[in-house]
């Protein structure tokens, strides 16, 4: 008896961990829909909408913290979504972004990063285990405003294109030298296994209810007919 109950208790345990970690992996997600919302709703200030309708994936990164870009500790969570075969968005794969150097600073108590990535080399390259910002793959600062591509060349030359937005302002941003990693640990808390990265975004796996919601906004403003 003492046995079972002892079994019961550690099961109990190990469910209220993984409902805690689900519930803050849930409440990220709804952060991140929430900062995307909130980029592309501002007046001439978001990421041009002809980038985000030929973009292949997307990397929404809510709320790294400053004082970790000092001591080179962990940035912060986030999400990777992708186009599939008929063009719509994927369930999010969780993604941390770590490292970087001392002159990669933003300021600001908090700071909201966006990628989009633009063609199927960079996706490719951020389904890996392991990406190292700049390093391995080119990485440009994003332009800024619905029009803002007329002007520059960005579109066509980099794989990558970044953003952030601290204290309300929205601006482009290099990144290089940061490392994005798959979170397996996330992937797990929302799916129940551990998935990697690819395993998400190129299969049939089911979004979350606030998975679903972030999608729903990445298809509001966004669209294109073709890969």
């Amino acid at each position: 008896m003492r046995k079972i109950l002892g079994l019961l208790t550690v099961s109990t345990c190990l469910l209220a961990v993984t409902n805690k970690d689900r519930q803050k992996v849930e409440d990220r997600l709804t952060e991140a829909s929430t900062v995307f919302s909130e980029v592309m709703s501002a007046p001439d200030k978001g990421i041009p909408t002809d980038l985000l309708n030929d973009a292949h994936c997307i990397v929404i990164v809510p709320g790294l913290k400053k004082g970790a870009f000092i001591v080179g500790g962990q940035y912060g969570k986030g999400f990777m979504n992708c186009r599939g075969a008929k063009a719509g968005w994927s369930a999010p794969a969780a993604v941390r972004m770590e490292g970087g150097s001392i002159g990669f600073q933003i300021g600001g108590s908090e700071t909201d990063i966006v990628m989009l990535v633009m063609n199927d080399r960079g996706g490719e390259r951020l389904m890996q285990s392991q990406f190292t910002l700049g390093g391995e793959g080119e990485v440009a600062a994003g332009p800024v405003g619905r029009q803002a591509t007329a002007q520059t060349d960005a579109k066509f030359t980099a794989e990558i294109l970044s953003w952030s937005r601290s204290r309300g302002v929205f601006a482009g941003i290099s990144l290089k030298g940061a490392t994005l990693r798959q979170d397996l640990d996330d992937n797990e808390a929302m799916y129940g296994r551990r998935l990697e990265t690819k395993d998400v975004v190129t299969g049939t796996v089911n979004a979350t209810t606030s998975g679903r919601r972030l999608i729903a906004n990445l298809s509001k403003h966004s669209h294109r007919e073709n890969l």
